[in-house]
Protein backbone atom coordinates (compact mmCIF):
# COMPACT_ATOMS: atom_id res chain seq x y z
CA UNK A 1 0.00 0.00 0.00
CA UNK A 2 1.11 3.54 -0.77
CA UNK A 3 -0.52 5.11 2.27
CA UNK A 4 2.16 6.92 4.25
CA UNK A 5 2.62 9.02 7.37
CA UNK A 6 2.10 12.11 5.20
CA UNK A 7 -1.27 10.80 4.06
CA UNK A 8 -2.33 10.10 7.63
CA UNK A 9 -1.19 13.59 8.61
CA UNK A 10 -3.33 15.15 5.86
CA UNK A 11 -6.37 13.29 7.18
CA UNK A 12 -5.62 14.33 10.77
CA UNK A 13 -5.28 17.99 9.76
CA UNK A 14 -8.55 17.82 7.86
CA UNK A 15 -10.45 16.29 10.78
CA UNK A 16 -9.06 18.82 13.26
CA UNK A 17 -9.66 21.67 10.81
CA UNK A 18 -13.30 20.70 10.33
CA UNK A 19 -13.95 21.19 14.02
CA UNK A 20 -12.05 24.49 14.14
CA UNK A 21 -13.87 25.94 11.12
CA UNK A 22 -17.21 24.73 12.42
CA UNK A 23 -16.67 26.55 15.71
CA UNK A 24 -15.38 29.72 14.05
CA UNK A 25 -18.31 30.09 11.65
CA UNK A 26 -21.08 29.26 14.09
CA UNK A 27 -21.51 32.83 15.33
CA UNK A 28 -23.80 33.82 18.18
CA UNK A 29 -26.77 31.53 18.65
CA UNK A 30 -29.62 32.80 20.81
CA UNK A 31 -32.46 30.38 20.05
CA UNK A 32 -33.54 27.38 17.98
CA UNK A 33 -34.09 29.58 14.90
CA UNK A 34 -30.42 30.56 14.94
CA UNK A 35 -29.31 26.99 15.64
CA UNK A 36 -31.49 25.12 13.15
CA UNK A 37 -32.16 27.76 10.43
CA UNK A 38 -29.03 29.90 10.59
CA UNK A 39 -31.20 32.85 11.60
CA UNK A 40 -32.68 32.68 8.06
CA UNK A 41 -29.64 34.59 6.83
CA UNK A 42 -27.89 31.91 4.75
CA UNK A 43 -26.48 32.90 1.33
CA UNK A 44 -28.29 31.25 -1.58
CA UNK A 45 -25.11 30.09 -3.29
CA UNK A 46 -23.82 28.53 -0.05
CA UNK A 47 -27.14 26.71 0.39
CA UNK A 48 -26.97 25.49 -3.23
CA UNK A 49 -23.48 24.04 -2.74
CA UNK A 50 -24.51 22.67 0.65
CA UNK A 51 -27.43 20.75 -0.87
CA UNK A 52 -25.13 19.19 -3.46
CA UNK A 53 -22.73 18.08 -0.74
CA UNK A 54 -25.50 16.78 1.51
CA UNK A 55 -27.49 14.76 -1.01
CA UNK A 56 -24.74 13.01 -2.97
CA UNK A 57 -21.84 12.60 -0.58
CA UNK A 58 -20.25 9.19 -0.22
CA UNK A 59 -23.02 7.44 -2.15
CA UNK A 60 -21.77 9.35 -5.17
CA UNK A 61 -18.08 9.27 -4.40
CA UNK A 62 -17.83 5.53 -3.81
CA UNK A 63 -20.92 3.74 -5.08
CA UNK A 64 -21.57 5.53 -8.39
CA UNK A 65 -18.13 4.72 -9.91
CA UNK A 66 -18.65 1.14 -8.71
CA UNK A 67 -22.11 1.05 -10.29
CA UNK A 68 -20.69 2.12 -13.67
CA UNK A 69 -17.87 -0.43 -13.30
CA UNK A 70 -20.44 -3.16 -12.65
CA UNK A 71 -22.94 -2.12 -15.34
CA UNK A 72 -23.07 1.01 -17.54
CA UNK A 73 -24.21 4.66 -17.63
CA UNK A 74 -27.99 4.07 -17.57
CA UNK A 75 -28.11 5.50 -14.04
CA UNK A 76 -27.96 8.90 -15.78
CA UNK A 77 -31.59 8.45 -16.79
CA UNK A 78 -32.46 9.00 -13.14
CA UNK A 79 -30.59 12.29 -13.25
CA UNK A 80 -32.91 13.59 -15.97
CA UNK A 81 -35.75 12.99 -13.53
CA UNK A 82 -33.72 14.59 -10.74
CA UNK A 83 -33.50 17.82 -12.73
CA UNK A 84 -37.23 17.82 -13.55
CA UNK A 85 -38.11 17.14 -9.93
CA UNK A 86 -36.06 20.08 -8.70
CA UNK A 87 -37.80 22.41 -11.13
CA UNK A 88 -41.21 21.29 -9.84
CA UNK A 89 -40.15 21.84 -6.22
CA UNK A 90 -38.90 25.31 -7.16
CA UNK A 91 -42.19 26.18 -8.84
CA UNK A 92 -44.71 24.77 -6.35
CA UNK A 93 -43.22 23.77 -2.99
CA UNK A 94 -40.88 26.64 -2.12
CA UNK A 95 -43.47 29.45 -2.61
CA UNK A 96 -45.90 27.52 -0.38
CA UNK A 97 -43.26 27.18 2.35
CA UNK A 98 -42.60 30.92 2.45
CA UNK A 99 -46.26 31.94 2.78
CA UNK A 100 -46.16 31.32 6.51
CA UNK A 101 -43.58 31.12 9.28
CA UNK A 102 -42.66 27.52 8.47
CA UNK A 103 -40.05 26.00 10.80
CA UNK A 104 -39.73 22.54 9.22
CA UNK A 105 -41.07 20.74 6.17
CA UNK A 106 -43.72 19.05 8.34
CA UNK A 107 -44.84 22.36 9.82
CA UNK A 108 -46.48 22.98 6.42
CA UNK A 109 -48.66 19.90 6.90
CA UNK A 110 -49.47 20.99 10.43
CA UNK A 111 -50.73 24.36 9.23
CA UNK A 112 -52.67 22.84 6.33
CA UNK A 113 -54.21 19.79 8.04
CA UNK A 114 -53.45 19.76 11.76
CA UNK A 115 -50.83 18.99 14.38
CA UNK A 116 -51.47 15.23 14.40
CA UNK A 117 -50.34 14.85 10.79
CA UNK A 118 -47.33 17.07 11.44
CA UNK A 119 -46.16 14.84 14.27
CA UNK A 120 -46.91 11.66 12.34
CA UNK A 121 -45.00 12.66 9.20
CA UNK A 122 -42.12 14.03 11.25
CA UNK A 123 -41.87 10.72 13.10
CA UNK A 124 -41.82 8.79 9.83
CA UNK A 125 -39.10 11.10 8.50
CA UNK A 126 -37.01 10.45 11.60
CA UNK A 127 -37.15 6.67 11.19
CA UNK A 128 -36.40 6.85 7.46
CA UNK A 129 -33.54 9.30 7.89
CA UNK A 130 -31.87 7.21 10.57
CA UNK A 131 -31.82 4.17 8.28
CA UNK A 132 -30.82 6.02 5.09
CA UNK A 133 -28.09 8.01 6.83
CA UNK A 134 -26.79 4.82 8.40
CA UNK A 135 -26.19 3.49 4.87
CA UNK A 136 -24.28 6.63 3.92
CA UNK A 137 -22.11 6.55 7.01
CA UNK A 138 -21.33 2.88 6.45
CA UNK A 139 -20.27 3.67 2.85
CA UNK A 140 -17.59 5.99 4.17
CA UNK A 141 -16.26 3.31 6.48
CA UNK A 142 -15.40 1.12 3.47
CA UNK A 143 -12.21 2.99 2.45
CA UNK A 144 -11.24 3.65 6.07
CA UNK A 145 -11.53 -0.08 6.75
CA UNK A 146 -9.47 -0.99 3.67
CA UNK A 147 -6.74 1.54 4.46
CA UNK A 148 -6.28 1.08 8.18
CA UNK A 149 -7.48 -2.47 8.73
CA UNK A 150 -9.76 -1.19 11.50
CA UNK A 151 -13.07 -2.99 11.72
CA UNK A 152 -16.20 -1.26 10.46
CA UNK A 153 -17.60 -0.28 13.89
CA UNK A 154 -14.36 1.49 14.82
CA UNK A 155 -14.12 3.24 11.44
CA UNK A 156 -17.74 4.40 11.70
CA UNK A 157 -17.20 5.71 15.23
CA UNK A 158 -14.17 7.80 14.22
CA UNK A 159 -16.05 9.47 11.36
CA UNK A 160 -19.20 9.99 13.40
CA UNK A 161 -17.57 11.50 16.48
CA UNK A 162 -15.68 14.23 14.60
CA UNK A 163 -18.81 15.15 12.66
CA UNK A 164 -20.96 15.27 15.76
CA UNK A 165 -18.57 17.66 17.51
CA UNK A 166 -18.72 20.46 14.95
CA UNK A 167 -22.45 19.94 14.32
CA UNK A 168 -23.17 20.19 18.05
CA UNK A 169 -21.11 23.34 18.47
CA UNK A 170 -21.98 25.24 15.31
CA UNK A 171 -25.56 24.41 14.32
CA UNK A 172 -26.77 24.86 10.73
CA UNK A 173 -24.37 27.72 9.94
CA UNK A 174 -21.41 25.50 10.69
CA UNK A 175 -22.98 22.61 8.77
CA UNK A 176 -23.56 24.71 5.64
CA UNK A 177 -20.12 26.33 5.81
CA UNK A 178 -18.41 22.98 6.15
CA UNK A 179 -20.59 21.54 3.37
CA UNK A 180 -19.28 24.16 0.95
CA UNK A 181 -15.67 23.48 1.91
CA UNK A 182 -16.19 19.72 1.84
CA UNK A 183 -17.84 19.86 -1.58
CA UNK A 184 -14.77 21.43 -3.17
CA UNK A 185 -12.44 19.09 -1.29
CA UNK A 186 -14.13 15.93 -2.52
CA UNK A 187 -14.66 17.19 -6.07
CA UNK A 188 -11.02 18.26 -6.19
CA UNK A 189 -9.90 14.86 -4.96
CA UNK A 190 -12.06 13.09 -7.53
CA UNK A 191 -10.75 15.22 -10.40
CA UNK A 192 -7.15 14.54 -9.39
CA UNK A 193 -7.93 10.83 -9.21
CA UNK A 194 -9.45 10.73 -12.70
CA UNK A 195 -6.45 12.53 -14.16
CA UNK A 196 -4.13 9.97 -12.57
CA UNK A 197 -6.24 6.98 -13.68
CA UNK A 198 -6.16 8.16 -17.29
CA UNK A 199 -2.43 8.90 -17.09
CA UNK A 200 -1.80 5.30 -15.98
CA UNK A 201 -3.54 3.90 -19.07
CA UNK A 202 -1.12 3.14 -21.95
CA UNK A 203 -3.35 4.88 -24.49
CA UNK A 204 -5.15 7.28 -22.21
CA UNK A 205 -8.83 7.89 -22.94
CA UNK A 206 -8.66 5.59 -25.97
CA UNK A 207 -8.34 2.66 -23.56
CA UNK A 208 -11.47 3.79 -21.72
CA UNK A 209 -13.48 3.59 -24.93
CA UNK A 210 -11.74 0.37 -25.95
CA UNK A 211 -12.63 -1.57 -22.80
CA UNK A 212 -16.03 0.11 -22.55
CA UNK A 213 -17.05 -1.38 -25.89
CA UNK A 214 -15.08 -4.65 -25.92
CA UNK A 215 -16.77 -8.01 -26.36
CA UNK A 216 -20.03 -6.58 -27.65
CA UNK A 217 -20.82 -4.64 -24.47
CA UNK A 218 -21.61 -0.93 -24.37
CA UNK A 219 -20.79 0.57 -21.00
CA UNK A 220 -21.48 4.03 -22.43
CA UNK A 221 -25.17 3.26 -22.84
CA UNK A 222 -27.30 5.97 -21.23
CA UNK A 223 -30.84 5.42 -22.52
CA UNK A 224 -32.50 2.05 -22.09
CA UNK A 225 -35.60 1.57 -24.23
CA UNK A 226 -35.83 -2.16 -23.49
CA UNK A 227 -39.22 -3.01 -21.93
CA UNK A 228 -38.12 -6.49 -20.85
CA UNK A 229 -40.65 -8.32 -23.00
CA UNK A 230 -43.40 -8.38 -20.36
CA UNK A 231 -45.15 -6.05 -17.93
CA UNK A 232 -43.60 -7.71 -14.87
CA UNK A 233 -40.10 -7.53 -16.35
CA UNK A 234 -40.63 -3.85 -17.22
CA UNK A 235 -41.53 -2.92 -13.63
CA UNK A 236 -38.74 -5.10 -12.26
CA UNK A 237 -36.05 -3.12 -14.12
CA UNK A 238 -34.88 0.05 -12.32
CA UNK A 239 -33.22 1.67 -15.32
CA UNK A 240 -35.68 1.71 -18.20
CA UNK A 241 -36.07 5.19 -19.68
CA UNK A 242 -39.65 5.57 -18.43
CA UNK A 243 -39.08 4.08 -14.99
CA UNK A 244 -35.85 5.97 -14.37
CA UNK A 245 -37.08 9.41 -15.47
CA UNK A 246 -40.41 9.11 -13.65
CA UNK A 247 -38.72 7.54 -10.65
CA UNK A 248 -36.08 10.26 -10.53
CA UNK A 249 -38.72 12.99 -10.80
CA UNK A 250 -40.91 11.68 -7.99
CA UNK A 251 -37.95 10.74 -5.80
CA UNK A 252 -36.52 14.25 -6.11
CA UNK A 253 -39.84 15.95 -5.40
CA UNK A 254 -39.96 13.87 -2.22
CA UNK A 255 -36.34 14.39 -1.16
CA UNK A 256 -36.15 18.10 -1.96
CA UNK A 257 -39.73 18.99 -1.15
CA UNK A 258 -40.57 16.84 1.90
CA UNK A 259 -37.29 15.65 3.47
CA UNK A 260 -36.19 17.90 6.35
CA UNK A 261 -32.56 17.07 5.54
CA UNK A 262 -32.72 19.33 2.47
CA UNK A 263 -35.78 21.48 3.15
CA UNK A 264 -34.07 22.75 6.32
CA UNK A 265 -31.48 24.50 4.14
CA UNK A 266 -34.06 25.97 1.79
CA UNK A 267 -35.93 27.40 4.79
CA UNK A 268 -32.68 29.01 5.98
CA UNK A 269 -32.53 31.36 2.97
CA UNK A 270 -33.60 34.98 3.27
CA UNK A 271 -36.42 34.84 0.69
CA UNK A 272 -38.36 32.71 -1.78
CA UNK A 273 -36.16 33.96 -4.59
CA UNK A 274 -32.94 33.01 -2.80
CA UNK A 275 -34.31 29.58 -1.96
CA UNK A 276 -35.29 28.99 -5.60
CA UNK A 277 -31.89 30.11 -6.87
CA UNK A 278 -30.18 27.76 -4.43
CA UNK A 279 -32.16 24.76 -5.65
CA UNK A 280 -31.63 25.52 -9.34
CA UNK A 281 -27.88 25.88 -8.72
CA UNK A 282 -28.05 22.42 -7.21
CA UNK A 283 -30.05 21.14 -10.21
CA UNK A 284 -27.37 22.21 -12.68
CA UNK A 285 -24.45 20.87 -10.67
CA UNK A 286 -26.02 17.51 -9.92
CA UNK A 287 -26.21 16.50 -13.59
CA UNK A 288 -22.53 17.25 -14.16
CA UNK A 289 -21.49 15.56 -10.92
CA UNK A 290 -23.21 12.24 -11.57
CA UNK A 291 -21.97 12.12 -15.15
CA UNK A 292 -18.43 12.73 -13.90
CA UNK A 293 -18.50 9.95 -11.29
CA UNK A 294 -20.04 7.45 -13.70
CA UNK A 295 -17.30 8.16 -16.23
CA UNK A 296 -14.72 7.76 -13.47
CA UNK A 297 -16.09 4.25 -12.97
CA UNK A 298 -15.48 3.49 -16.66
CA UNK A 299 -11.92 4.79 -16.34
CA UNK A 300 -11.37 2.36 -13.46
CA UNK A 301 -12.88 -0.42 -15.58
CA UNK A 302 -10.24 0.26 -18.23
CA UNK A 303 -7.48 0.44 -15.60
CA UNK A 304 -8.39 -3.04 -14.35
CA UNK A 305 -8.76 -4.21 -17.97
CA UNK A 306 -12.40 -5.19 -17.65
CA UNK A 307 -11.89 -7.75 -14.88
CA UNK A 308 -15.14 -8.30 -12.90
CA UNK A 309 -14.92 -6.67 -9.48
CA UNK A 310 -15.36 -9.97 -7.62
CA UNK A 311 -12.24 -11.32 -9.34
CA UNK A 312 -10.10 -8.53 -7.93
CA UNK A 313 -8.37 -8.68 -4.54
CA UNK A 314 -7.15 -6.21 -1.96
CA UNK A 315 -3.35 -6.33 -2.19
CA UNK A 316 -2.71 -5.99 1.54
CA UNK A 317 -5.00 -8.88 2.57
CA UNK A 318 -5.41 -10.99 -0.57
CA UNK A 319 -9.17 -11.03 0.01
CA UNK A 320 -11.50 -10.74 -2.99
CA UNK A 321 -13.72 -7.68 -3.28
CA UNK A 322 -17.25 -8.41 -2.10
CA UNK A 323 -18.95 -5.35 -3.57
CA UNK A 324 -18.49 -2.96 -6.49
CA UNK A 325 -18.38 -0.21 -3.83
CA UNK A 326 -14.83 -1.35 -2.98
CA UNK A 327 -13.42 -0.70 -6.48
CA UNK A 328 -12.64 2.98 -6.00
CA UNK A 329 -11.20 2.61 -2.46
CA UNK A 330 -8.98 -0.23 -3.73
CA UNK A 331 -7.53 2.02 -6.42
CA UNK A 332 -7.00 4.88 -3.99
CA UNK A 333 -4.97 2.96 -1.45
CA UNK A 334 -2.98 0.90 -3.93
CA UNK A 335 -2.18 3.29 -6.76
CA UNK A 336 -2.22 6.92 -5.69
CA UNK A 337 1.09 8.70 -4.90
CA UNK A 338 2.04 9.79 -1.40
CA UNK A 339 0.05 12.85 -0.40
CA UNK A 340 -2.56 12.41 -3.13
CA UNK A 341 -3.92 9.29 -1.43
CA UNK A 342 -4.39 11.24 1.81
CA UNK A 343 -6.11 14.06 -0.09
CA UNK A 344 -8.56 11.69 -1.75
CA UNK A 345 -9.36 9.85 1.50
CA UNK A 346 -9.91 13.26 3.11
CA UNK A 347 -12.26 13.94 0.19
CA UNK A 348 -14.25 10.82 0.99
CA UNK A 349 -14.41 11.80 4.64
CA UNK A 350 -15.51 15.29 3.59
CA UNK A 351 -18.36 13.97 1.49
CA UNK A 352 -19.56 11.69 4.29
CA UNK A 353 -19.25 14.25 7.06
CA UNK A 354 -21.25 16.75 5.01
CA UNK A 355 -24.17 14.36 4.75
CA UNK A 356 -23.88 13.06 8.30
CA UNK A 357 -23.85 16.55 9.81
CA UNK A 358 -26.92 17.42 7.72
CA UNK A 359 -28.71 14.31 8.93
CA UNK A 360 -27.91 15.02 12.57
CA UNK A 361 -29.07 18.62 12.31
CA UNK A 362 -32.29 17.77 10.44
CA UNK A 363 -33.19 14.97 12.84
CA UNK A 364 -32.58 17.21 15.84
CA UNK A 365 -34.58 20.09 14.31
CA UNK A 366 -37.53 17.88 13.39
CA UNK A 367 -37.55 16.22 16.82
CA UNK A 368 -37.40 19.49 18.72
CA UNK A 369 -39.54 21.75 16.53
CA UNK A 370 -42.16 19.21 15.39
CA UNK A 371 -42.47 16.91 18.39
CA UNK A 372 -40.98 18.46 21.51
CA UNK A 373 -41.39 22.22 21.30
CA UNK A 374 -45.20 22.08 21.43
CA UNK A 375 -45.05 20.26 24.76
CA UNK A 376 -42.68 22.89 26.15
CA UNK A 377 -45.00 25.80 25.32
CA UNK A 378 -47.23 25.06 28.30
CA UNK A 379 -44.25 25.09 30.63
CA UNK A 380 -42.85 28.17 28.93
CA UNK A 381 -39.58 28.43 27.04
CA UNK A 382 -36.88 30.94 26.24
CA UNK A 383 -33.82 31.16 24.04
CA UNK A 384 -31.55 29.52 26.60
CA UNK A 385 -33.94 26.62 27.04
CA UNK A 386 -34.33 26.22 23.27
CA UNK A 387 -30.57 26.04 22.79
CA UNK A 388 -30.23 23.49 25.59
CA UNK A 389 -32.79 21.08 24.16
CA UNK A 390 -31.63 21.64 20.56
CA UNK A 391 -28.13 20.51 21.49
CA UNK A 392 -29.41 17.60 23.56
CA UNK A 393 -31.28 16.23 20.53
CA UNK A 394 -28.24 16.85 18.33
CA UNK A 395 -26.11 14.62 20.56
CA UNK A 396 -28.87 12.01 20.78
CA UNK A 397 -29.24 11.61 17.03
CA UNK A 398 -25.51 11.70 16.44
CA UNK A 399 -25.10 8.68 18.71
CA UNK A 400 -28.08 6.89 17.12
CA UNK A 401 -26.77 7.39 13.58
CA UNK A 402 -23.35 6.03 14.49
CA UNK A 403 -25.04 2.94 15.91
CA UNK A 404 -27.42 2.66 12.94
CA UNK A 405 -24.55 2.51 10.47
CA UNK A 406 -23.44 -0.77 12.05
CA UNK A 407 -26.55 -2.48 10.66
CA UNK A 408 -25.27 -2.39 7.08
CA UNK A 409 -21.75 -3.70 7.54
CA UNK A 410 -22.56 -7.13 6.05
CA UNK A 411 -24.35 -5.88 2.92
CA UNK A 412 -23.04 -6.93 -0.48
CA UNK A 413 -25.30 -4.66 -2.58
CA UNK A 414 -24.24 -1.22 -3.89
CA UNK A 415 -25.00 1.18 -1.05
CA UNK A 416 -26.44 3.79 -3.43
CA UNK A 417 -29.24 1.38 -4.32
CA UNK A 418 -29.83 0.45 -0.66
CA UNK A 419 -29.98 4.12 0.30
CA UNK A 420 -32.46 5.00 -2.45
CA UNK A 421 -34.60 1.96 -1.67
CA UNK A 422 -34.88 2.93 2.00
CA UNK A 423 -35.83 6.49 1.08
CA UNK A 424 -38.42 5.30 -1.43
CA UNK A 425 -40.07 3.17 1.24
CA UNK A 426 -41.67 6.21 2.92
CA UNK A 427 -41.09 8.98 0.40
CA UNK A 428 -44.27 8.06 -1.51
CA UNK A 429 -46.51 8.58 1.50
CA UNK A 430 -44.73 11.81 2.46
CA UNK A 431 -44.85 13.30 -1.02
CA UNK A 432 -48.47 12.20 -1.41
CA UNK A 433 -49.41 14.04 1.79
CA UNK A 434 -47.65 17.21 0.62
CA UNK A 435 -49.26 17.08 -2.83
CA UNK A 436 -52.62 16.56 -1.13
CA UNK A 437 -52.03 19.72 0.88
CA UNK A 438 -50.86 21.72 -2.11
CA UNK A 439 -53.45 20.79 -4.73
CA UNK A 440 -56.50 19.34 -2.96
CA UNK A 441 -58.53 21.73 -0.84
CA UNK A 442 -61.37 19.48 0.38
CA UNK A 443 -59.69 16.52 2.20
CA UNK A 444 -59.11 17.13 5.92
CA UNK A 445 -56.60 15.79 8.42
CA UNK A 446 -58.41 12.48 8.88
CA UNK A 447 -58.42 11.85 5.13
CA UNK A 448 -54.76 12.80 4.89
CA UNK A 449 -53.77 10.43 7.72
CA UNK A 450 -55.69 7.55 6.14
CA UNK A 451 -54.03 8.22 2.81
CA UNK A 452 -50.55 8.62 4.30
CA UNK A 453 -50.66 5.44 6.38
CA UNK A 454 -52.24 3.45 3.57
CA UNK A 455 -49.56 4.60 1.16
CA UNK A 456 -46.83 3.32 3.49
CA UNK A 457 -48.62 0.00 4.10
CA UNK A 458 -49.03 -0.54 0.38
CA UNK A 459 -45.30 0.07 -0.03
CA UNK A 460 -44.63 -2.65 2.54
CA UNK A 461 -46.51 -5.04 0.30
CA UNK A 462 -44.78 -3.80 -2.87
CA UNK A 463 -41.31 -4.10 -1.36
CA UNK A 464 -41.69 -7.49 0.28
CA UNK A 465 -44.13 -9.28 -2.01
CA UNK A 466 -43.33 -8.02 -5.51
CA UNK A 467 -40.39 -7.71 -7.87
CA UNK A 468 -41.03 -4.04 -8.67
CA UNK A 469 -37.80 -2.00 -8.84
CA UNK A 470 -37.03 0.77 -6.33
CA UNK A 471 -37.37 3.52 -8.95
CA UNK A 472 -41.14 2.92 -9.02
CA UNK A 473 -41.63 3.01 -5.25
CA UNK A 474 -42.19 6.74 -4.74
CA UNK A 475 -44.68 7.09 -7.58
CA UNK A 476 -46.69 4.09 -6.39
CA UNK A 477 -46.75 5.44 -2.84
CA UNK A 478 -47.87 8.89 -4.03
CA UNK A 479 -50.66 7.42 -6.16
CA UNK A 480 -51.92 5.24 -3.31
CA UNK A 481 -51.85 8.12 -0.81
CA UNK A 482 -53.75 10.54 -3.05
CA UNK A 483 -56.29 7.93 -4.14
CA UNK A 484 -57.13 6.70 -0.64
CA UNK A 485 -57.21 10.20 0.90
CA UNK A 486 -59.68 11.40 -1.72
CA UNK A 487 -61.68 8.18 -1.41
CA UNK A 488 -61.86 8.77 2.35
CA UNK A 489 -63.18 12.28 1.74
CA UNK A 490 -65.77 10.98 -0.74
CA UNK A 491 -67.05 8.32 1.69
CA UNK A 492 -67.01 10.66 4.69
CA UNK A 493 -69.08 13.35 2.96
CA UNK A 494 -71.69 11.01 1.46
Amino acid sequence: MNFSVIDYAIIAVYLAGSIAIGIFTSGRQKNSKDYFLGGKELKWWAVGFSIVASETSTLTFISIPGLAYKSNMTFLQLIIGYFIGRMLVTMFFIPAYYKGQIETAYDFLGKRFGDKLRKLTSSVFIVTRVLASGVRLFATAIPVHIITGLDYPTSIAIIGIFTLIYTYLGGLKAVVTMDVIQLFIYLGGAIVTMILVVSYLPNGLDDVFKYGTAGGINKFQILNFDTGGSLSAFFASPYTIIGAVLGGTFLTMASHGTDQLLVQRLLGCKSVRDSQKALMLDAGLIVLQFAFFLFLGLCLYAFYQGVPFDKLTIASTGKALTSSDEIFPKFIVENLPVGIAGLVIASILASAMGTLSSAISSLASSTYLDLFKGMRKKAGSNGKSEMFWSKIFTVLWGVVLIGGAMLFRDSKNPVVEIGLSIASFTYGGLLGAFLLGLFFRKPNQTDAIYGFLSGILIMVFVIYFSTIAYTWFTMIGVSATLLIANLSYFIRTR
